[in-house]
């Protein structure tokens, strides 16, 4: 796994590259490149330990994320103030002003009434971090995208794809806002699960986007060689269907299906719960959303299905022989598939524990970051050799 993380079996991580096979008389030759690179590559180092941070701070987000939720956190702060919001309260007074707006939200009435100033200075501190790291994960994204674009170390086109990656960021902060306030409406004890789900889901094409940025950036060196159509079509759809399984996730951890049918393999006694239990909701669309019998079924139902087809994939792959490289990540892929399987497991037998519930959530961020970088490699390496010269010769693969 250090090999792709380290970018083997190309050129230096972060290196610019313009063509992946090199025809076999320039490579005997000691001639001038026919390319020149559009950017530097020192500069292009600044660029990829800038995006490795912020690929790392929203990793750490959507982990703290999940620990907001499983603590019940969530909407201890009842106010969207994305600049003054940064400092807490400070003093008996301001803290005293800030659990008098909890105590009037309706979670507080209908599920924490008689809650001790400590109690919720605990659910505080959670909101409030996860908030901060939002605002850090903001704050170094756009400095670091100014940086990149005053000192001209990423290109016109570059600098556009950055600056959309901004705003999808931006969108996101403002669904979490969004999925919040639902939760403060007449009625409700925690947000919305459809709302919950969307703001992980815009969460996760951000982190996407750093990852795909980075391998054009050539942080992940590159595969030797390209495989079958089948094969690649495969790495799309073990990627695919672990998105899917990760707003599953969602819906579970925002409906607290995974406190309920506490058992494994079996579901309420059986394979599955009865017809009436599954669909127990009218209209019947909403059981998929809000009936926790039917929610965690479909996890466990894509888990399976997930399961297999990263083996099969995995499989496939190594049977080809075609590219080393490709093989150890469709090896890696799989073997985190069947760990992150096992933490899902352990996790819903013994009533989804924090540090199991953090652990398994943390789990998915690493699967979903192996599926994206893998499925960009193996599309890079298929771009290039139909860009590559007559008489091109592939570059060996680890």
């Amino acid at each position: 796994m250090r090999g792709w993380l380290r970018g083997r079996g190309g050129a230096p991580p972060c290196a610019r590259h313009d063509g992946d096979l090199q025809p076999a008389s320039d490579r005997d030759q000691q001639a001038k490149p026919t390319t020149v690179p559009a950017v530097p590559t020192e500069p292009r180092r600044f660029v990829c330990a800038w995006l490795l941070l912020t690929l790392a701070l929203v990793a750490l987000m959507i982990v703290v994320g999940g620990a907001t939720r499983l603590t019940g956190s969530g909407l201890s702060i009842t106010e969207w103030k994305p600049i003054t919001g940064a400092l807490p309260p400070i003093g008996e007074a301001a803290w005293a002003d800030e659990f008098a707006k909890y105590r009037a939200s309706p979670q507080y009435k209908l599920l924490n009434e008689g809650m001790s100033l400590g109690e919720f200075q605990f659910i505080y501190w959670w909101e409030w971090g996860h908030r901060q790291l939002g605002r850090l994960i903001g704050l170094v994204f756009a400095l670091g995208l100014l940086i990149a674009a005053v000192t001209r170390r990423v290109s016109l086109r570059e600098g556009l794809a950055l600056f959309g990656m901004g705003l999808l960021l931006g969108t996101q902060g403002a669904i979490g806002w969004i999925m919040v306030a639902s939760g403060l409406q007449p009625g409700m004890t925690a947000v919305a699960p459809v709302k919950l789900t969307l703001h992980l889901g815009f969460a996760l094409l951000f982190f996407a986007t750093l990852l795909l940025f980075l391998v054009h950036a050539g942080q992940f060196g590159r595969d030797g060689r390209r495989l079958a159509p089948g094969l690649r079509a495969g790495a799309n759809g073990v990627l695919a269907m672990t998105f899917l399984q990760i707003l599953l996730g969602g819906l579970v951890a925002g409906s607290r299906a995974g406190f309920t049918f506490n058992t494994w393999p079996l579901m309420d006694g059986g394979l599955a719960p009865s017809r009436e239990a599954l669909f127990a909701v009218t209209p019947w669309w909403e059981n998929f959303i809000d009936n926790v019998a039917l929610v965690q079924l479909n996890h466990r139902l894509v888990a399976y299905a997930l399961l297999a087809a990263a083996i099969a994939y995995a499989v496939a792959v190594a049977s080809a022989a075609l590219d080393k490289r490709a093989t150890r990540r469709a090896a890696w892929l799989a073997a985190l598939m069947v760990a992150q399987a096992g933490l899902g497991v352990a996790a819903l037998v013994m009533v989804v524990p924090l540090h199991l519930g953090l652990a398994h959530q943390f789990g998915a961020v690493v699967v979903f970051a192996l599926g994206v970088v893998n499925a960009a490699l193996v599309h890079r390496a298929a771009g290039a050799s139909l860009r590559a010269p007559a008489g091109a010769v592939p570059q060996p693969a680890e």
